[in-house]
């Protein structure tokens, strides 16, 4: 047993604790505990994960990490992880003009629309505004003549019909056109309200974060490695649905069905190469990964009701 270890074990044994509750409190498994008071590392999951561990410990004995890091830091593994920063960036910029994109196809169907209509209406006005000029030019040629004057008065009754018929005809189909795309509208709108979920941050502290999912009528959790991580997926009562190593090259991703439970409690390695989903919808991590790489995620749900 190291140095280092001793100190950490006298900090617990101190505070009357012993693995089972220390491993409660920092929710890492007891084995790595016990590996961090007798100074193995290589039971860890990865190197990079031994300072994370470390530090989780400290801080439940009431030990301050960094004078632990300073007094020991020839015992302990130097970090890998300088190149987050960069990653961050790469993913928030795709983000970023994911958005945008996303606004631009949702806009173009209405304005196409909106160029629909003008058009037909300008046909329209210009259709009959000619023939009302041809009616007008068809003046009677011989005024003299009586029979000649009845039957273009006849006619002229005739057309004036056929025209009032037709704008009203052409006044109805427009009215009914608008009438539909107001309706098609108003239906995709208020379709896409309804179908509209929330993922909101209701508690936030050091590197933990309390999220709520909200209209939402199923929870399916979906767990991504970008690189290389260990996870740890539970419910709120603590059955585990999957602990272990996730990686880019292997087994990839984990996805969960939480809609029979009240929530669920994510235990993120290294939450830099980690991505979350609720339901399809990636969810940002509240404490940046270059702040806290080993984060503890809990996600509430209630069912939507009708």
């Amino acid at each position: 047993m190291t140095e280092l270890g001793n100190r950490l074990k006298e900090a617990r044994l101190a505070k009357d604790m012993n693995l089972d509750d220390l491993q409660k409190v920092t929710k890492i498994q007891k084995r790595y505990l016990m590996g961090i008071e007798e100074g193995d590392y290589s039971m860890m999951p990865g190197k990079f994960y031994v300072r994370a561990f470390i530090k989780q410990y400290a801080e439940a004995v009431g030990i301050e990490p960094e004078e632990i890091f300073e007094q020991y830091k020839n015992d302990i593994p130097a970090p890998s992880n300088d190149d987050i920063p960069e990653k961050l960036s790469r993913v928030q910029s795709r983000k970023d003009l994911s958005g945008r994109t996303s606004k631009v196809f949702d806009i173009l169907p209405k304005v196409l629309i909106g160029v629909f209509i003008v058009g037909l209406i300008a046909v329209l006005y210009n259709f009959l505004g000619a023939k009302d000029q041809a009616d007008q030019e068809e003046k009677p040629s011989d005024l003299t003549d009586g029979q000649t004057v009845i039957e273009e008065s006849e006619n002229l009754a005739e057309n004036e019909k056929d025209k009032k018929d037709k704008d009203e005809s052409a006044g109805e189909k427009e009215e009914s056109s608008d009438k539909e795309a107001a309706d098609e509208n108003a239906g995709d709108q208020e379709a896409e309200k309804e179908a509209k979920q929330e993922v909101v941050v209701v508690q936030s502290s050091g590197n933990e974060t309390v999220y709520e999912l909200k209209n939402a009528d199923k929870f399916e959790l979906e767990v991504v490695s970008t690189g290389e991580t260990w996870v740890n997926i539970q419910n709120g009562k603590g059955n585990s649905f999957y602990q272990g190593m996730l990686t880019a090259e292997g087994t990839k991703s984990q996805k969960v069905d939480f809609s029979k439970e009240t929530e669920a409690s994510i235990v993120v390695g290294n939450s830099s190469q980690t991505e979350l989903y609720v339901n399809g919808e990636k969810i940002e991590y509240q404490v940046p990964p270059s702040q806290s790489v080993k984060q503890d995620i809990t996600i509430k749900y209630a069912p939507k009701t009708e």
